[in-house]
């Protein structure tokens, strides 16, 4: 028993082999080397020259898996495709950073749902135009199929009463996911509509714009109590300078004192305002 123990931790202790490129790799030469990898970083302290190498050949030894589990979207084109891989390295490593050799796993079945739940993700965060609930998102694939199955079956489109009793959920529940998926694809802007006259115009001239205005009403309301709560000179002296746009000096003219004085009076309304603003805000 002495001498097993023994050979196993000089085994563990025995430096690791020199691999030139890890990701050129042999599936088959892979997956053998990656068990004498695996079992030496768990040896290792994390943070050190030697963690860091048997981590990251461990990495590039393993990316045929990646590649492998990216294989089914290869339809979405090359462009897309490198970021699929891309994601899926993210996977591939948090499944390195979490295998127990001790499990007795095959390290490949331990990675691919790591892998291939990295890649979902992705899809579920970047393919919507507007990002809904998950459960929605599952929700308009389910209305989609039933739909199909049904238009099929019934020669015409499913009401929603029958959707919601092929699908399981209530009818609001049907409604909502097909809220939900206008949010999937999203027109541009610049697309061409085609008006009654048989003119073409933009989408964008029938979307109105922000009302800088609209920003003050608040402002507005807030404001309103406090400058009624202002003496009747102090209401006048506001009312002449923003409403009629009056200068300091015609106000003084108006009011019998120097301009000096009306700028005074001014600044104390001002502050007091602004004071009450930053309160109520």
């Amino acid at each position: 028993m002495t001498i097993t123990a023994t050979s196993t931790q000089e085994r563990t202790q025995t430096a690791l082999p020199e691999i030139g490129d890890a990701a050129k790799m042999a599936p088959k030469d892979a997956r053998e080397l990656s068990k004498l990898f695996f079992e030496r970083l768990a040896t290792l302290e994390e943070g050190t020259p030697e963690h860091s190498y048997a981590r990251n050949t461990l990495i590039e030894m393993n990316m045929s898996l990646v590649r492998f589990a990216a294989g089914r979207f290869r339809s979405r084109g090359p462009e897309e495709m490198e970021d699929i891989v891309q994601v899926g390295m993210i996977g591939l490593i948090k499944a390195i950073d979490r295998f127990e050799i001790s499990r007795e796993v095959e390290f490949t079945s331990f990675a691919i749902p790591y892998v291939v739940g990295e890649i979902k993700r992705f899809f579920r965060d970047t393919t919507w135009a507007v990002h809904v609930p998950r459960r929605l998102q599952e929700a308009r694939v389910q209305l989609a199929q039933a739909t199909e199955e049904l238009r099929s079956r019934m020669g015409r489109t499913p009401s929603v009463k029958e959707l919601a009793e092929l699908m399981s959920l209530s009818e609001e529940e049907v409604v909502e996911a097909r809220i939900a998926s206008n949010g999937y694809n999203a027109a541009s802007l610049d697309a061409a509509l085609s008006t009654s006259d048989d003119s073409e115009t933009a989408l964008a001239d029938f979307i109105g714009f922000d009302d800088a205005a609209l920003a003050l009403v608040e402002d507005f309301h807030t404001l309103a109590p406090m400058i009624a709560a202002l003496d009747e000179r102090d209401r006048q002296i506001i009312h002449m300078r923003f409403v009629e746009e009056r200068t300091q000096a015609q106000i003084g003219e108006r009011l019998g004192v120097s301009q000096m004085h009306v700028s005074r009076l001014l600044s104390r309304c001002l502050a007091r305002l602004r004071e009450g603003m930053l309160t109520t805000s």
